[in-house]
């Protein structure tokens, strides 16, 4: 008997390695690639809504009723209006009640204050605040020289 027949290419021995397993592609970087891109058009979304809004919210128009009324005889009143972007301020003084002004304003920032205060003979008066029709922002002056403001609108 021969050395070689006793182990030998039959046994699979010494012959070929075996063939490797094929290399497994990771599928993590794909996964994270697509949730970066989605988390990077979502917010690509929300910055377009938002400057969207934003550019409708200036382009805006809205109506500002100021109005005083009251027993009051003496008022001095002073309003302020945001109109696009800069802030005019008006006063009236010595005047009679009921008293109302209205005013149209546009741009980013809207609204104002009215601030009223009584003369020496006292009495009592009602500020109020209503843009475009909305619920009022009023406050009540009583006595002499009391003062009252409406504003937050």
């Amino acid at each position: 008997m021969s050395e070689q027949s006793s182990y030998g290419a039959s046994s699979g021995g010494w012959s070929q390695p075996p063939p490797a397993a094929p290399k497994k592609r990771r599928k993590w970087p794909w996964i994270l690639l697509v949730v970066v891109l989605l988390g990077i058009g979502g917010c690509v979304a929300v910055v377009a809504l938002v400057a969207n809004e934003v550019s409708d919210e200036s382009d805006r128009t809205v109506r500002v009723r100021y109005e005083v009324t009251g027993t009051a005889e003496d008022v001095s009143i002073a309003y302020t209006t945001w109109r696009d972007g800069n802030m005019s301020t008006s006063q009236v003084s010595s005047q009679r009640l009921p008293w109302t002004k209205e005013v149209t304003t546009k741009g980013f920032v809207k609204g104002g204050s009215l601030s009223i205060t009584l003369g020496r003979s006292g009495g009592k008066a009602v500020c109020s605040v209503t843009v475009d029709g909305g619920s009022p922002h009023t406050a009540t002056a009583s006595g002499a020289f009391a003062n009252a403001s409406c504003s937050g609108f």
